[in-house]
């Protein structure tokens, strides 16, 4: 009930290199340590993106003011879009003021 014997390791190995072959080995080993490599380099920078976004963030929150109202639209894009989302607007409240068709028959029916 011990933890690994030396003779465990010996059995192991043996076994691995009947599975694998020795030619095959090396290129596997090869291909584990590049993996092994890539995978340390990319939790290294996902932490420095972590650190820098909210060293970034802390910058901007402190240099920027806040805006209050928004900015005019100034190209024609924007002008549409301000135009539609109006008639939108106003769409809906004309639906909200008409009643539904079924609420009409309801009432014609009483």
């Amino acid at each position: 009930m011990n933890a690994l014997q030396p003779w465990h390791i010996i059995i192991l190995v043996l076994v691995v290199v009947l599975l694998f072959g020795a030619k095959r080995l090396p290129d596997a080993a090869r291909s584990i340590g590049k993996s092994m490599k890539i995978f340390k380099a990319e939790t290294k920078d996902m932490a420095g993106d972590k650190d820098k976004a909210a060293e970034t963030e802390e910058v901007e929150t402190k240099q920027l003011p806040q805006a209050t109202t928004p900015a005019p639209a100034a190209n024609p894009a924007d002008k549409q879009v301000a135009d539609l989302q109006r008639q939108l607007d106003e769409l809906k409240k004309q639906q909200a003021a008409t009643p539904a068709p079924a609420e009409q028959a309801q009432k014609n029916a009483s």
